[in-house]
């Protein structure tokens, strides 16, 4: 090849990589998600680097919160949440941007549990509490002080493959207000590859909506009664 050639080839290969190196400057960072809708829409939240941490997808937060304002009749001002495994809080602000009166948000990662309080604080949230601790013990010492720590909506997104299902899913039953719902990410649907003998934790519930987004699989669920649903 020419030298001329060379260097023009040289040349265009460094535009190239400025570009893409550019673009890169400009796109979000892998370690940030957005806030969908409400007051702090476009809002970008920071996500800590922590085993297990994987924030809902923008999409799927989306496609849930869509269901949540169709069912709650956009009614969010009156909502009381609890969202047990926060991480990045994603689901918790979510809910708080759109109206929720009270959302709580759990997490037993000490870095992760700052962070929510830097954005809390940042967006002057008064609405949001943050508590630092197990989600389980937490989970039991709510249903134990009664009615009164009862929420309208859950958020159980724990880890994936490490049993948190099986624990978490009976006690939520009595976290949640009459007609209230469920929020459940999983890495499988819900019962699947399981046996009646064994799916105890699982009983008492109905789907109400579910979907799927590649590898996540995301449902809403309610309380069976003998009548029917809690409505």
């Amino acid at each position: 090849m020419p030298d001329t050639d060379r260097r023009l080839a040289a040349g265009d290969k460094a535009a190239k990589s400025h570009k893409t190196r550019s673009a890169r400057a400009r796109a979000p960072s892998s370690h940030q998600v957005r806030i969908i809708g409400g007051r702090w829409k476009r809002t970008l939240l920071p996500v800590v680097a922590a085993l297990g941490l994987r924030p809902t997808p923008d999409r799927v937060r989306e496609t849930v919160f869509n269901w949540l304002t169709h069912l709650f009749d956009n009614d969010w001002q009156h909502l009381r949440c609890l969202d047990l495994f926060a991480g990045s809080g994603a689901l918790g602000f979510e809910a708080a941007s759109r109206g929720a009166a009270a959302v709580t948000m759990i997490d037993a990662h000490t870095p992760a549990v700052r962070q929510l309080e830097t954005v809390r604080d940042r967006l002057g949230a008064a609405e949001i509490t943050i508590v630092r601790g197990d989600a389980q013990a937490l989970a039991k010492s709510l249903i134990a002080e009664g009615t009164q720590s009862r929420f309208d909506l859950v958020f159980l997104d724990p880890p994936y493959c490490q049993g948190w299902l099986e624990k978490m899913l009976p006690l939520c039953a009595g976290l949640l207000a009459h007609g209230g719902y469920l929020y459940v990410e999983t890495e499988a649907p819900l019962g699947e590859g399981e046996s009646e003998a064994t799916n105890n934790w699982y009983q008492g519930w109905t789907v109400v909506r579910a979907d799927r987004a590649g590898m996540v699989f995301y449902h809403l669920l309610q309380r069976v009664k003998a009548g029917g649903l809690e409505a």
